[in-house]
């Protein structure tokens, strides 16, 4: 039996659709927001109506009905820690989502048009690796400020995707295998998958800097910095480091092939910068080794910046003592979130259950 399963992924401007046979991609779309469309809406749940009715014509577009799926899946949201894998969309989180959101984001919005069109079908809705994954071992989350405490949110669904894959194309299961998975976008991530769990994450705002994240900092000059440059100011410090910092700050583009195209073409701050940002990366990879006391089997690339030989290559020149480097490039959030439910619906995987105190 097939099953065609409906993806869905908000953004802050449009709305994704995909659908898909079993692993197999039938389309795609993305369905575009203006910011007069949005502006009636008070927040971001009640965007809900009006974006899945949009889903719903895109799907009749396609000449598909809602009564063909046999799951949906959205992109998670914005609910409290929870671990890899599938969740069943289930009252309790919708009702997480709309009223208690640990942040207004669009991908809170994932699960509850799942569920609206699910129910059409008469089916289930999934969420899979949703944003707010984290497996962190407990020692792994204590600084020098005990209010202050590291979190294992990052890039989960494209690096767990990554890993999922290489293990697929090795013939092995990884949970019987160390590997460390980096991500490689516009904010780079590094996690530790210790026999398929998660166990400790640099996530983009304390590991490489990147094409827009300013990454880790030396913390007195940061505290120097907040005070200097931006006192009082906590939404442009916070914005000069996630969208304004790492190669932005350097050349005003977060598009790494411009750089690239810089060093190739002889530019020495060019290339002093971009070979910096492999360094940051590669450290921020031996680092997670410790955690597994050096054994790790493997080492994966992924996400857009994955397609760069000449910077995965300067990477691999660092790391490859540590383990076995492989390149998985793109980030593919429609597949990996088919495929996690594909997984489920076949029976390779159970979803579990949502409540707001896990």
């Amino acid at each position: 039996m097939a099953y065609k399963i409906l993806a869905v992924n908000p953004g802050s401007t449009s709305t994704k659709v995909a659908v898909y046979l079993d692993r197999e991609q039938q389309w795609v779309e993305s369905i575009s927001h203006t910011q007069e469309e949005l502006k009636p809406y008070p927040n971001i749940y009640s965007q809900l109506d009006f974006r899945a009715d949009l889903v719903r014509k895109c799907i009749e577009a396609h000449g598909d009905k809602a009564e063909d799926f046999d799951a949906a899946v959205g992109r998670g949201g914005l609910i409290p820690p929870v671990h890899a894998g599938a969740y069943e969309v289930n009252e309790a989180m919708l009702d997480c989502l709309q009223h208690r959101p640990l942040l207004q984001h669009a991908s809170n919005l994932g699960a509850p048009i799942a569920y609206s069109i699910a129910k059409e079908a008469g089916c289930k809705a999934y969420i899979y690796d949703a944003v707010t994954v984290d497996e962190m071992e407990e020692i792994y989350r204590i600084t020098g400020l005990p209010d202050v405490i590291r979190i294992g949110r990052g890039h989960n669904l494209n690096m767990r995707a990554a890993v999922i894959n290489l293990c697929e194309q090795k013939g092995i299961s990884d949970k019987d295998y160390n590997i460390i998975s980096v991500h490689l976008g516009g904010g780079i991530s590094v996690g530790m998958f210790d026999h398929g769990r998660i166990i400790d994450m640099i996530s983009d705002d304390e590991g490489p800097f990147s094409p827009e994240r300013s990454g880790g900092l030396p913390i007195f000059r940061v505290v120097d910095y907040c005070y200097d440059v931006y006192p009082g100011d906590k939404e442009g410090m916070m914005k000069q480091l996630q969208r304004k910092g790492g190669l932005v700050a350097h050349f005003g583009t977060a598009d790494s092939r411009e750089i690239e195209k810089m060093v190739q073409e002889g530019d020495e701050q060019a290339k002093l910068i971009y070979d910096a940002m492999a360094v940051n990366t590669a450290k921020n990879i031996a680092k997670l080794a410790v955690d597994v006391n050096g054994k790790v089997d493997y080492i994966v690339l992924t996400g857009g910046i994955a397609y760069s030989k000449y910077f995965t290559d300067a990477v691999k020149e660092r790391v490859s003592f540590i383990a076995p480097v492989e390149i998985i490039p793109g980030e593919k959030e429609m597949d990996s979130l088919s495929h996690g439910v594909w997984r489920v619906l076949t029976g390779k995987e159970t979803a579990s259950q949502f409540t707001e105190k896990e």
